[in-house]
């Protein structure tokens, strides 16, 4: 040992004890920016973000990520064509509820949105059409008042211009700030939908991940054609609950699109890349077969 060689002396700070050379090998470690990895919640796997393209999949396993309205319309619409409906619409408190005008407004921040779905009017491979898109990051798609009348009025918009209408869901159920008045949306929606309906004109449903509670118990299973993206979990009371009630294993797979599919709940699985080719086959062959139908 060498009692006459070089000494290094530490000096710490008084007020807090750190060291300087702590300090110092701090500053050299790598500095990795917030957001820059995601995890899949399918296959675990940690995903450098700049590697999922704008249709959102896993490049793992293909996994279907969660998208925001604004993605929806990029990779849907034709350019350039959307026009937005009702955007300013606020809901209201029926129910009294404890600071809901404050968990609206923190939603709206973290999601970037308004309210849990966005509706406008678009053209789809050149087909005029009526869109509907829910927003799972808008409490998670709660279908309340301002849910309900938006696309209520987006069917009728459809309806008095004799247009198709097409729409995205994903929700979680009702909301349940907004209590019976979240419920009666249901029946609004699908009265709306009936009108429609009678007037002869297309209605397309494309279930997302996740599609559950009143959504699925109403306006999304009136679709006359019934799309889903893969492996979305398409359901109404959740798996543990019917379990519990019926004291017995779910087959596995249960409640996924697939097994909907197996089971006639929906017409087709479309992969995400492929959906907006799919919907506008069906818009341009329904607006043939329309023209044909006047013309006679």
């Amino acid at each position: 040992m060498n009692l006459f060689g070089k000494k290094n002396y530490i000096s710490l700070n008084q007020r807090t004890g750190t060291s300087v050379l702590e300090k110092h090998m701090k500053s050299k470690e790598p500095s990795i920016p917030d957001g820059m990895w995601i995890k899949c919640n399918t296959c675990k796997n940690i995903i450098y973000k700049k590697e999922v393209t704008k249709y959102k999949l896993c490049p793992s396993c293909d996994a279907h990520f969660r998208m925001s309205p604004a993605e929806r319309i990029a990779i849907t619409c034709d350019k350039q064509t959307f026009e937005e409906f009702d955007a300013a619409m606020d809901p209201g408190n029926p129910m009294g509820y404890p600071d809901y005008d404050k968990i609206i407004e923190t939603t709206r921040e973290k999601a970037k949105g308004r309210e849990g779905v966005v509706t406008g009017r678009c053209k789809i491979k050149g087909v005029d059409t009526v869109i509907a898109i829910m927003d799972s990051h808008f409490m998670m798609g709660s279908m309340g008042s301002v849910v309900g009348e938006k696309i209520t009025r987006a069917v009728e918009y459809a309806t008095e211009h004799k247009l198709p209408i097409v729409i995205f869901t994903t929700s979680g159920g009702a909301r349940m700030q907004e209590g019976i008045i979240s419920l009666m949306q249901m029946a609004k929606v699908s009265e709306a939908l009936a009108r429609h309906d009678d007037a002869g004109l297309l209605y397309i449903t494309v279930l997302t991940d996740p599609t559950t509670g009143g959504v699925t118990a109403s306006f999304a299973m009136l679709g006359d054609i019934i799309l889903a993206e893969p492996k979305a979990l398409i359901g109404f009371a959740g798996q543990r609950v019917i379990q519990g009630t019926i004291h017995e294993k779910l087959p596995e797979g249960f409640q996924r699109a697939e097994f909907q599919q197996e089971h006639g709940f929906v017409d087709r699985i479309v992969h995400r890349e492929k959906l907006r080719d799919e919907l506008g086959k069906i818009l341009q062959m329904h607006c043939a077969a329309s023209s044909e139908k006047r013309a006679v």
